[in-house]
């Protein structure tokens, strides 16, 4: 039990309906990623819900009782949490409040990768690691709209289907075969031009390996690892490559509200049940949030396909 927060200014207070779960919960419950600072250390890095209170000076359109969604450094996963005004995004029609809590972090994160930091262009290919999680989905139907090719890696013949399905041009079992040499047969030995990569350590050689030159190799988590050995800087500077590396959470307010500005515009109006090029956010799991530890464990298991969300007891 804690005190119901309240909204500073320029802040809404929501009251969740639903938050999902992401794999910096996981390290955050287990002491390895603190919240940013002046965060809410209460996990939940994004939720739907409808608006209960405006905090003073609150300039935008927000109305009390409207449902939204909302991008969060922390607090998702309790039943009120605050938030700037401009962090909130309306839920397109059609969709629950359960989907709509799958949108944001993934979604945002995806968006990022693909436009913000990999300027993806038409026609480009991208190797999408753990094509199957909340990020990849999303990133596998953003990378079709923008023209580009998305090839994937998961783990089981189940999960690569269903990366097919949502519009992979083809998927590695990295468990069955080298990702690397799948990928240069596909591309006909030139390789992809970008690679969005959550792994890290285990995969920096077979990722260097199978990047085009002049690729964009963008790191955004450490699933393998943190350390390599061997030959990194000779074999990407043979490619031109380029070793991005990003991170949402810790971003500021100003970063924050331009990415949540440039897809409530661009990509939000497509998850709308009217729009030709319809984007849906991929749920596997949906659990009571007293059934916590159960999601956790799941997700721990590598099973889910999409996203695990947890409902809020209205």
């Amino acid at each position: 039990e804690v005190a119901k927060p309240s909204p500073a200014e320029g802040e809404v207070l929501l009251k969740v309906a639903a938050s999902a779960l992401n794999r910096a919960d996981l390290l955050q419950r287990q002491g390895q990623y603190a919240p940013p600072t002046g965060a809410s250390s209460i996990l939940g890095l994004e939720a739907s819900g409808h608006i209960a209170e405006l905090g003073p000076a609150c300039q935008g359109h927000w109305k009390i009782g409207d449902p939204a969604m909302v991008l969060l450094p922390g607090g998702g996963q309790a039943q009120y949490v605050t938030a700037p005004e401009e962090f909130l995004m309306p839920i397109p029609a059609g969709l629950t409040l359960s989907q709509a809590a799958a949108i944001p972090e993934a979604w945002l994160t995806a968006f990022q990768l693909l436009h913000l930091v990999g300027n993806v262009q038409a026609g480009e290919t991208v190797l999408i690691h753990a094509g199957s999680s909340g990020v990849g989905t999303a990133a596998i139907q953003l990378a079709r709209m923008a023209g580009a090719i998305p090839l994937v890696t998961a783990g089981s013949r189940h999960k690569l289907q269903m990366a097919e399905k949502l519009g992979a041009a083809a998927g590695f079992n990295y468990k069955e075969e080298d990702f690397s040499e799948a990928t240069l047969k596909f591309t006909k030995g030139a390789g992809v031009n970008l690679i969005l990569d959550c792994i890290g350590g285990s995969y920096w050689e077979k990722n260097v390996n199978c990047l085009a030159l002049d690729g964009r190799w963008i790191l955004y988590g450490l699933m393998g690892g943190a350390d390599i050995s061997g030959p990194l800087f000779s074999k990407l500077l043979f490619k031109r490559g380029s070793l991005i590396t990003t991170l949402l959470r810790s971003r500021d307010k100003k970063y924050k509200q331009r990415l949540v500005e440039a897809f409530t515009e661009q990509i939000l109006p497509h998850f709308s049940t009217e729009s030709p090029q319809r984007l849906l956010p991929v749920l596997d799991r949906v659990y009571p949030v007293t059934a916590i530890q159960e999601a956790h464990a799941y997700m721990e298991s590598n099973k889910n396909m999409g996203k695990i969300v947890l409902e809020l007891p209205q």
